[in-house]
């Protein structure tokens, strides 16, 4: 469950948006706290007016107030590059070419059932269309994750423009990814949204970077080492 943050109770949450905001040029998000123990945060709206800003209870807890700065300024840019709506505009695209996939393998089943004097070149449609309809869309899933994973990149490079320091970020992705306690709310949908992939990373190797095509976040390791180039 969440609720709107309050300013006296949640003082550092509210203050530290507010300012940043300002800083940014940007209106102040609404802001809510989940009831949740595990660090976490994400940004949410169509555009900087209609912009909500979530914190669980456990990030307001367990992080100090420039680690929570750097949090709401990478959440601010994410906000200010309208990365939302062009996540939902990807999906959208998405979900054509899945369907443009299935009516191109119906299109080919078809013709080549008319095609009744050449069965080689029916057989080629039907496989055309079977690669087509099974390719496509996992080819367009590739494309929107990768998409994802470079929209945090840059919203961890453009916070420290925000907050003019990478040490708070630097310190909260250490903190939130280290943390084992599970976030209840999340789910596979909405694991994009978060600054941190509450499904947590596991492995090394050949393997891990195989199965990293299909993170919605880039590894930590690779986010933190990038901050720091910046100090």
């Amino acid at each position: 469950s969440a609720r709107p943050a309050d300013r006296k109770r949640d003082f550092d949450f509210y203050t530290v948006a507010e300012n940043l905001a300002i800083g940014a040029g940007l209106p102040k998000p609404k802001l809510y706290v989940i009831q949740d123990s595990a660090p976490n945060a994400f940004a949410t709206g169509r555009d900087p007016e209609h912009a909500v800003i979530c914190a669980t209870t456990g990030l307001l807890q367990k992080l100090n107030r420039t680690e929570l700065e750097g949090v709401i300024a990478h959440e601010l840019t994410h906000i200010r590059n309208y990365d939302i709506r062009l996540a939902s505009v990807v999906s959208v695209l998405v979900g054509i070419v899945a369907l443009l996939g299935d009516w191109f393998l119906r299109v080919s089943f078809r013709a080549s059932r008319r095609d009744s004097d050449n069965d080689k070149s029916g057989g080629i449609l039907i496989l055309l269309g079977i690669v087509f309809a099974i390719l496509s869309p996992f080819i367009s899933q590739l494309i929107q994750l990768a998409i994802s994973r470079r929209r945090e990149f840059t919203a961890d490079t453009e916070s420290v423009g925000i907050t003019r320091q990478p040490q708070g970020l630097i310190s909260a992705l250490e903190k939130i990814s280290a943390d084992h306690e599970p976030l209840e709310a999340a789910n596979k949908a909405t694991a994009h949204l978060y600054i941190v992939n509450p499904f947590k990373e596991k492995g090394h190797g050949t393997v891990d970077w195989f199965a990293g095509l299909f993170n919605t976040h880039p590894p930590i390791s690779e986010r933190i080492k990038i901050l720091k180039g910046m100090m």
